[in-house]
């Protein structure tokens, strides 16, 4: 398909009221399918961009925008990779999806595994999932295996199985170093560029195993590439501090806080991480535990929107780095939020500020309650 073929589909879609388009089908023409490739859909992608004018005011950065990946089926980005991976698999004749998770990725694969008719096997790290994903996960089917050590731990055990197949028991790997996985993620990249017109200055991302940042700068520079862009972002990953390999070289082997989604001892893609911020004239930082609650917090009381704590750590970064003076405050932001609340409700539950008031089921009695 030629790229003037592609504008004009993607113009076409914009402007018709029509059936919306599964993801695989929108960008079809970025993305490794076939007509073998079955059109799987949960309805993942078509994530809210939200223009944060009171947190960007309160920050001071007014251009700041909020991509809301927290609105994909499961909660979570990972549905964007996920749905290109077990579509693939389910073309390949594979029957059998195995993934290492802390918990996004289990709740994914349950989900996009399930609709397949697929068996899901999920190896995760013992006491280091929260109580949402995990429940995702088993309520859709899969098998869960708790494993002693962190996630690099599970992560090589999964991988082990891989290596050693059982030939009457095929698997596909479904974590991010399958590369479908960032195939299906840079999508994101492309809705960005079409909600705002071109590409943003600066994209902010929590780097977490670090497949999701290269996946943003592999679509910008697919659509720049394409000619549908001018330009590309400056990345800006960011890590939680005292975990963060990318910044200090400090290893964790057992996340310990609210931000363990973003605790990975060695992100598998690390070295591509690098690559992008060096590419893209960015940054890889640490955040604090701290700055990360308070950016949480404000997402909720500034704009409404419920994200997963670890999620919180790109608009952290930005704070950090527009009170720095280290980023153009005029420029056009953009904060992914990977997840939702609604993952880790025993932080949201710690962190709640405004209690239940008790009040008589009159109208005098809530009046009283409310002090009015």
């Amino acid at each position: 398909m030629r790229m003037s073929d592609v504008l004009r589909q993607l113009r076409q879609q914009q402007a018709t009221a029509g059936a919306r388009p599964r993801l695989l089908e929108r960008f079809e023409a970025f993305l490794p399918v076939s007509d073998a490739t079955p059109l799987l859909s949960l309805g993942e992608g078509f994530t809210p961009l939200v223009h944060a004018r009171s947190l960007g005011r309160a920050i001071g950065c007014p251009q700041l925008h909020l991509k809301v990946e927290g609105q994909n089926p499961t909660g979570s980005f990972k549905d964007r990779g996920m749905v290109l991976t077990v579509a693939r698999a389910l073309e390949d004749g594979v029957r059998v999806l195995i993934c290492a998770s802390t918990g996004n990725t289990a709740a994914s694969a349950a989900a996009y595994g399930a609709h397949a008719g697929m068996e899901v096997v999920v190896v995760l790290p013992r006491g280091q999932v929260a109580a949402g994903k995990l429940l995702q996960a088993q309520v859709a089917g899969a098998r869960v295996v708790a494993v002693d050590g962190g996630f690099d731990a599970a992560l090589a055990t999964v991988r082990a199985l891989i290596d050693d197949p059982d030939p009457r028991r095929p698997l596909t790997l479904v974590n991010s170093v399958n590369p479908l996985r960032i195939e299906g993620q840079k999508t994101a990249a492309f809705e960005v560029c079409e909600d705002l017109g071109g590409s943003p200055d600066y994209l902010a991302v929590p780097v977490g195993n670090a497949g999701n940042i290269t996946a943003y700068w592999r679509g910008f520079n697919d659509y720049r590439s394409s000619g549908l862009v001018e330009t590309v972002p400056v990345m800006l990953g960011f890590q939680a501090a005292g975990a963060a390999p990318l910044v200090d070289g400090s290893p964790v082997d057992e996340p310990r806080t609210v931000a363990t989604a973003i605790r990975i001892g060695r992100p598998v893609s690390g070295e591509s991480a690098l690559r992008v911020r060096d590419e893209s004239g960015g940054r890889i930082e640490a955040v604090t535990d701290e700055q990360i609650l308070d950016a949480y917090r404000d997402l909720a009381r500034y704009e409404g929107i419920f994200c997963e704590p670890a999620s919180a750590a790109s608009v952290a970064g930005v704070r950090k780095l527009a009170a720095d003076g280290a980023i153009d405050p005029g420029a056009t932001i953009v904060c992914v939020l990977t997840g939702h609340g609604l993952k880790d409700p025993d932080t949201a539950r710690r962190e709640q500020a405004v209690g239940t008031l008790d009040a008589e089921p009159t109208a005098a009695g809530v009046r009283q309650a409310l002090g009015w």
